[in-house]
C-alpha cells in the first residue's frame, strides 16, 4: 500500500496550506464518503449543517488550547479547497462518532522501553472506517521542534517522534463526558512540537482540557509513561517499560471504564500477550523483531470485512534516540516497511 509524505514548513497557516494542497484529492474524497463515513458508522446519517454548533464549539476549544493549530486547520481549509468547518471535522470526525453508539473491540496495543536500553515505543493502529487508504506520513517544522507525525485523513497530528527524542503514542479508553475540548489527535501534536521529555510531555498535558477519554504513551532516553486522561483528571504511570491497550489501568479509573465486556477481555487479552511477547524480545530488538510482534494475533486484530470493526491499519515503531518512524501500511503481517527519519 503507498501513502503520501508530505513536508510541513513555515509558518502556522502555511503549513496547513501546503498539507492541504498535497492531499486536496484525497480529503475531498474522504469529505465525500457519506461525509467520512460517519453515515456508515452511526445509527443515523448526519450532515454538515447538523454539525455546525457542535463543530464551530470544538474550534473555539482548538483556538483556546492550540491557537497554532487552529492557524493550521485554517490552513488546510485553504489549501484543500475546503470549508473550515469540513477542515474541523476532519480533526474532531473520532469525536463525533463518541463511544456510546458505535461497539469497539480492538483499537491499539501499544509498548514502549527504555532506561537501559536504546529507547523505542512501537503499537498497531486499530481503527474502523478502512482508514488505512487514508494514511499519510508529515514531516513538520512547528516551533521548536521537527517532527515525524503519522496521519489519517487531514489529522494533524495522531502519533509521532520528534528531534528531542520524544515518541508519543496512543490507546483509546472510553469513559467520562467526551465535550467540545482539544481532541487528543491535536494534543499529541502539540506535544510533538513543544516538548522534549515525558517530564515535560506531562506537565503540557496537565493544561490542556482534552475532549475526550484517551491513554497516551510517552517514552524518551530514560523513561517510559502511559498518561490516562478522563474528563478532567489524568493519572500517570512511569517506569522503564509501558503497556496499555484499551482498558483503565489506574485503579481509580476502573469503575468507570465504559468498554463493552467482550471489547475488555480482548484488550486485557492483548495486553498480556504483548507483555509476554516483549518480555521474550532481545534486548537489541531490531525494527523488524518489533513488527514481528506487531504482526501476530491477537495483537493484530484481523479484518472481518464489516466497516464498523476495528482492524489493524498500520503498525509503527518510533525510535526517539534517532529521530525514526517506520510504519507499515494495512496488515503489518503483509505489509512492506517504510521508514522516515529526522536527520
Amino acid at each position: 500500500m503507498t501513502f503520501p509524505f508530505v513536508r510541513l514548513r513555515g509558518d502556522a497557516f502555511e503549513r496547513g496550506w501546503v498539507h492541504g494542497k498535497a492531499l486536496s484529492r484525497r480529503l475531498r474524497a474522504f469529505l465525500d464518503d457519506g461525509l467520512c463515513r460517519l453515515d456508515a458508522l452511526l445509527d443515523e446519517p448526519v450532515t454538515l449543517d447538523q454539525l455546525r454548533t457542535t463543530l464551530a464549539n470544538y474550534r473555539a476549544a482548538i483556538e483556546t488550547g492550540t491557537p497554532r493549530l487552529a492557524e493550521e486547520i485554517r490552513g488546510l481549509a485553504a489549501g484543500a479547497g475546503i470549508t473550515e468547518d469540513e477542515a474541523t471535522l476532519l480533526q474532531v470526525r473520532r469525536e463525533i462518532l463518541g463511544y456510546q453508539r458505535v461497539p469497539t473491540l480492538g483499537d491499539c496495543t501499544t509498548y514502549a522501553r527504555s532506561a537501559g536500553l536504546e529507547p523505542v515505543l512501537a503499537q498497531t493502529v486499530d481503527l474502523n472506517g478502512d482508514l488505512d487508504e487514508y494514511l499519510a506520513v508529515l514531516d513538520v517544522s512547528a516551533g521548536p521542534r521537527r517532527a515525524l507525525v503519522l496521519s489519517f485523513g487531514g489529522l494533524l497530528g495522531y502519533l509521532g517522534v520528534n528531534d528531542a527524542g520524544l515518541a508519543v503514542g496512543l490507546n483509546l479508553v472510553l469513559g467520562g463526558d467526551w465535550r467540545p475540548g482539544l481532541p487528543p489527535y491535536l494534543a499529541i501534536r502539540h506535544l510533538l512540537d513543544t516538548a522534549g521529555s515525558v517530564g515535560e510531555a506531562v506537565e503540557v498535558l496537565r493544561g490542556l482540557r482534552l475532549a475526550s477519554s484517551r491513554s497516551l504513551t510517552l517514552c524518551d532516553a530514560k523513561t517510559t509513561a502511559w498518561v490516562e486522561v478522563l474528563g478532567d483528571e489524568m493519572s500517570v504511570s512511569e517506569g522503564p517499560e509501558s503497556f496499555h491497550t484499551n482498558h483503565f489501568l489506574h485503579p481509580g479509573f476502573t469503575g468507570h471504564d465504559e468498554l463493552n465486556v467482550f471489547a475488555r477481555n480482548f484488550s486485557r487479552l492483548r495486553l498480556k500477550t504483548c507483555q509476554a511477547g516483549v518480555a521474550e524480545l532481545p534486548r537489541d530488538a531490531t525494527t523488524e523483531d518489533h513488527f514481528a510482534l506487531l504482526s501476530t494475533a491477537p495483537i493484530r486484530v484481523e479484518g472481518t470485512g464489516d466497516l464498523r470493526r476495528e482492524r489493524t491499519v498500520a503498525a509503527v515503531v518510533l525510535w526517539p534516540g534517532r529521530g525514526e518512524l517506520h510504519v507499515r501500511a494495512g496488515d503489518p503481517a503483509v505489509s512492506p516497511t517504510r521508514s522516515f527519519a529526522l536527520t
